[in-house]
């Protein structure tokens, strides 16, 4: 199957937005690269504070509720690893509870996002059986949830600023 957007600009702006302006497309670790994609995004919206993050990460999972909707059914399958806009949206919401962006935070969120993303341990898996795109990006979003618990213990404990 290949992952090119067929007709209109409503598939190709879906496709886009879903591969996560193409992190999808990479031939090794999807999420992972659609995880390293969102980090730019991250420290744009971050200028404006946890409410930019918050903002963006709302934006960001309608988008990809929509979206991963979209490239799911043109696709013929229920959860495509080149569909990375869901790693996006559960980076931002990891992210949350950091106060001003610095490396090590950024680090830190990206590991524990990423592992939380594999893993999938109760109840983030839970949230694959919804219908559609909404349970192609809750489990990654509940992921991010999950996560952003880890970075405020994180911060609470000194470990990050």
């Amino acid at each position: 199957m290949s992952a090119a957007p067929r007709g209109g600009v409503r598939l190709a702006v879906a496709w886009t937005a879903a591969t996560w302006f193409g992190c999808g497309l990479a031939p090794r670790g999807p999420g992972t690269v659609g995880t390293l994609g969102a980090i730019p995004l991250y420290l744009l919206v971050a200028t404006q504070g946890r409410a930019g993050v918050a903002l963006a990460a709302l934006a960001i999972t309608a988008l990809g509720v929509w979206a991963s909707s979209v490239v799911a059914r043109e696709a013929g399958l229920k959860d495509p690893q080149f569909v990375v806009i869901d790693e996006v949206a559960g980076f931002l919401v990891t992210m949350l509870p950091v106060a001003h962006p610095s490396w090590p935070a950024v680090l830190g969120g990206f590991v524990l996002f990423r592992a939380l993303d594999m893993l999938k341990p109760w109840p983030i898996r839970r949230f694959e059986g919804l219908p559609g795109g909404w349970g192609i990006v809750m489990d990654d979003v509940a992921a991010g949830a999950v996560g952003a618990a880890g970075i405020a213990a994180l911060r609470a404990s000194g470990v990050l600023a």
